[in-house]
């Protein structure tokens, strides 16, 4: 498709991308902007980690699991949030105009590197935190306290022992956190504007806006095979090492506080914390409550009908239901393939074994954009057409959540003692009754953590969305972007009415997943 489009091989077209310095640029921003946002995540994000790990306050548990939120919403609602709280119509500007007596917003980072690199910030934090902190948390301290009776300050012991024992741990979480800013879509769309593009936007305009679809899928071509190496890069991490993908508790034994310097740590670590998560999501939330004239539910009863001039064929709020019904399909989609892909991975030894977790981890390390593309390029001819059809949505979920859901059941099952299978097996019971009979149930919490996973993915993904719905099937994130989209304080205000929806109902999954970590 990329460099044959009639069938005919046509080099010209991939020498022509080569040589072209407009997607020469968009790819050096698109490397550019994803390393200072992982450059900067891990600054800010690692003093968070060493509180995580050593120490015990009031409301940790409540707040590693609020932390996890972010991680999880779907990138428009990001978007949204810090336009509510920090853009030109935002909270912080109308209330800085109203107090200083202003007559324009004091704070212009609308459309601007600041604005869009604040949000990654905002949307990596917590799989820094958890990462790292997990990992720390499980570092030997025999090993600390032996350099410390050989007389090395708290300073050398760091240097020398603490920080190359977390280098996997970093740079794993740094591997990921790159993937993602990498592959960066709905944060870059609607945070950056027509002056930022990153591959992975460049992409969806090349097809949707141009239809030029051979230059987007040679585009496609160049992200997967730069995803591919990456994923390679954090399979070989991965397994030389015991670094958890996206641990649901952080283990260790932590200490009480002690000392002015710790509590200030502690507390000024906790402020920023509170301040990255709750502003952004409290400016959504009172945004779709204020209209012109003060409070309004105006926002929220427009979602239940459809307007003459409506970009939406059906009511608003129909998207909920439609997400809702995906997501649940999905999610049986991605178990299903996560379930035999982690026993797989889980009995693979050698020096293949990080290759095929590359590979099943791919759908990771690829932009949900170009799965997208490449289901209306591919799925469009008998048997297989499916580019009308309802299945081709919860299909595209299912794969964007699938490597999600490996990644939560496949540590569960590599825990299992081998000395278990072979008891059974010794006692009569065949391969697949050992999988059924003794893997299934001691894996089960896990199972279920990537079930939540997964659903909460579907309900919130935007790039393969805005490809492969419909006009009369809208998903909740789809919705919201058409709304921000289109002019007015009607629109604007039904897009932060759907934002605070959506993300209520992604705060419920993880609330779920919290109450399943903590009765184990």
């Amino acid at each position: 498709m990329s460099f044959a489009p009639e069938g005919v091989w046509e080099p010209e077209r991939l020498r022509q991308l080569i040589s072209s310095d407009n997607y020469f640029r968009v790819l050096r921003f698109t490397f550019w902007q994803a390393a200072l946002s992982t450059l900067f995540t891990l600054i800010l994000a690692l003093p968070g980690a060493y509180i995580f790990a050593h120490f015990n306050f009031p409301g940790k548990n409540m707040l590693q699991a609020l932390m996890t939120v972010p991680f999880v919403l779907p990138t428009v609602v990001t978007a949204a949030a810090f336009r509510a709280l920090l853009g030109s119509g935002g909270l912080v500007n109308s209330w800085l105009m109203t107090a200083l007596d202003l007559s324009g917003p004091p704070i212009r980072i609308d459309q601007t590197v600041t604005f869009f690199l604040l949000a990654h910030i905002f949307y990596n934090y917590s799989l820094v935190l958890r990462i790292v902190a997990g990992y720390w948390s499980n570092l030997d301290p025999d090993i600390r306290e032996a350099a410390g009776m050989l007389g090395a300050s708290p300073w050398q012991t760091f240097k020398k022992i603490t920080l190359p024992l977390l280098i996997p741990a970093i740079a794993s979480a740094a591997v990921l956190v790159f993937i993602f800013c990498f592959t960066s879509f709905g944060v870059i769309l609607i945070l950056g504007g027509p002056g930022y593009a990153t591959i992975e936007v460049e992409i969806y305009r090349q097809a949707v806006q141009f239809f030029n679809l051979p230059m987007a899928a040679a585009l496609s071509l160049i992200q997967i095979l730069i995803n591919f190496l990456l994923m390679w890069l954090h399979a070989r991490i991965g397994s030389k090492n015991r670094v958890s993908f996206f641990s649901t508790a952080i283990g260790g034994t932590p200490k009480k506080i002690k000392g002015f310097l710790q509590k200030s740590l502690l507390l000024t670590n906790l402020l920023f914390m509170v301040t990255l998560l709750l502003a952004p999501l409290s400016a959504l939330l009172l945004r779709s409550f204020i209209g012109e004239h003060g409070f309004t539910l105006a926002y929220y009863s427009s979602l239940f009908t459809s307007h003459t001039r409506s970009v939406f064929f059906v009511p608003p709020i129909n998207a909920v239901l439609n997400s809702i019904g995906f997501g649940l399909t999905a999610m049986c989609i991605a178990v299903i393939l996560g379930l035999f892909a982690s026993s797989y991975l889980a009995s693979a030894k050698g020096r293949s074994a990080p290759f095929w977790d590359a590979v099943i981890m791919l759908p990771l390390a690829t932009s949900a954009v170009t799965l997208g593309f490449g289901y209306i390029i591919t799925l469009n001819t008998p048997p297989l057409n499916l580019r009308d059809s309802l299945a081709l949505v919860p299909i595209a979920h299912g794969l964007v959540a699938f490597p999600f859901v490996v990644r939560c059941i496949l540590p569960g099952i590599r825990q299992i003692p081998q000395s278990l299978r072979e008891a059974a097996t010794l006692l009569g019971s065949s391969p697949l009754q050992v999988w059924r009979r003794v893997d299934l149930p001691l894996a089960s919490r896990p199972i279920m953590v990537g079930a939540i996973f997964a659903f909460s993915i579907s309900m919130g993904e935007f790039g393969a969305s805005s490809f492969v719905t419909r006009p009369h099937t809208p998903t909740m994130p789809v919705t919201i972007f058409r709304f921000l989209s289109q002019p007015g304080d009607l629109n604007y205000g039904q897009a932060m009415a759907m934002s605070t929806i959506l993300m209520l109902v992604t705060a419920s999954g993880f609330w779920l997943l919290g109450k399943i970590t903590d009765n184990r």
